[in-house]
């Protein structure tokens, strides 16, 4: 599969698409106003970051307790109970009375929530589209992200200026409510990858089996650290330049963009495969420059230029398929979102801690540096799992038999 057009003529890949955009959109108008309400309330860098952040702390949990779910549960009625939960619990964000433990209460609930989603939704696309599609189709999806993220990012901005940050908080449930529709209606229903019902043992033995491969160990840290400690950097828009994080925001997501096209369209398949490490490179240096403190229009330059590297994922993601057995595709996918999440959580967290205790800048330099850090130290080893042929795929690495627990 080649083209854009073979894509979204295969069945089923464009009401997923347009349900995954809503709900791409009410995630960014929601953390914007959330964080917004949040810094208006406390004038705290940390709590701010982590208000838009931090739901992903929870994905951790999720991964270890409920991801076998994302192989086990009925993909459509999974994506439409999650959709509607997210729904209420932005509407229940909105309420004025509500207290600021409650509204912390609230955003960890729906991360514990979310940590199965990426695993449904993305085990789905996997299913959906042949094995030589699923990379031009999580291309799509993630220039999709980038899309909906400047939209989001920028309309955002003024509509919370306009308008009020509750009032954003209520438009991203209905896009929720909207989401789950689109599911309900336009796809359908398809068995569990994999038989038996959720269980916490099933999780553990199917995380056992994918961590047990020193290749895919560090294909899994390399999606999960470099590119979470950079969300700790952007998770301090909010408090580095409180009237103008919408514009930083949509200048990340247009990086974003510029390099899911790239790399997911434009880089030949021999030449993608040796990028994720100079794209990681890539997606920290530039924030090195705000130890400097720089202006608005420097700043969104930088920002714009690091999140090209985003795209270092889609080559990582890639290389985890070709190393993951088909029956765990879902739960693989899912464990990597959820460890990247949880990543982008802890880091807002230090992020806004180190920015608390000096500044926004300076807390952004220091995630930066040691972004490159775990990047060169990854890449060291990934050359010595590609000089020992990778012989780490061990005999467990046959299709596993999953008891139906």
């Amino acid at each position: 599969m080649r083209s854009y057009r073979q894509l979204f003529r295969t069945p089923e890949f464009t009401p997923l698409f347009l349900a995954s955009s809503a709900n791409v959109l009410a995630q960014t108008v929601s953390g914007l106003a959330l964080a917004t309400l949040v810094f208006q309330a406390t004038d705290s860098p940390l709590l701010s970051a982590v208000s838009m952040f931090g739901p992903s702390l929870t994905q951790v949990i999720g991964a270890t307790f409920l991801l076998s779910g994302a192989d086990r549960l009925p993909p459509r009625s999974t994506l439409t109970g999650i959709a509607l939960a997210f729904a209420a619990a932005t509407a229940v964000l909105a309420l004025p009375a509500l207290p600021l433990w409650a509204v912390f209460v609230v955003l960890f609930g729906k991360g514990l929530v979310a940590s199965l989603g990426g695993g449904v939704r993305w085990g789905l696309v996997n299913e959906i589209l042949s094995k030589d599609g699923f990379m031009l189709g999580r291309s799509v999806f993630n220039m999709m992200a980038g899309i909906a993220q400047i939209l989001g990012f920028a309309t955002g901005g003024i509509l919370v200026t306009v308008l009020s940050p509750r009032v954003c908080l209520l438009l991203a449930a209905a896009l929720y409510v909207v989401s789950a529709v689109v599911v309900r209606l336009c796809l359908t229903a398809r068995p569990p990858r994999a038989q038996g019902r959720p269980s916490v043992a099933a999780t553990w033995r199917a995380n056992a089996l994918l961590w047990s491969s020193r290749p895919r160990r560090h294909v899994l840290l390399g999606l999960w650290l470099p590119n979470g400690l950079v969300v700790g950097c952007e998770s301090l828009y909010v408090s580095y330049a409180p009237g103008d994080a919408g514009a930083l925001l949509a200048c990340a997501a247009l990086g974003m963009f510029v390099g899911d096209v790239t790399v997911g369209r434009l880089v030949p398949p021999a030449v993608r495969g040796r990028l994720g490490t100079p794209l990681l490179v890539l997606l920290a240096t530039p924030y090195l420059l705000f130890f400097l403190s720089p202006p608005l229009p420097l700043a969104a330059v930088a920002v714009t230029v690091a999140s090209v590297g985003f795209g270092a994922s889609l080559v990582q993601q890639e290389r985890l398929m070709a190393l993951t057995p088909t029956e765990l595709s879902g739960h693989a996918l899912g464990l990597h979102g959820s460890g990247m999440l949880t990543m982008q959580g802890v880091s807002a967290a230090l992020a806004g801690s180190i920015a608390q205790l000096t500044s926004p800048a300076t807390a952004m330099t220091v995630m930066a540096v040691t972004s490159l850090t775990v990047t060169v130290t990854l890449g060291v080893v990934s050359r010595g799992d590609a000089r020992a042929g990778e012989r780490a795929l061990l005999p467990t690495d046959a299709p596993p038999r999953l008891s139906p627990e």
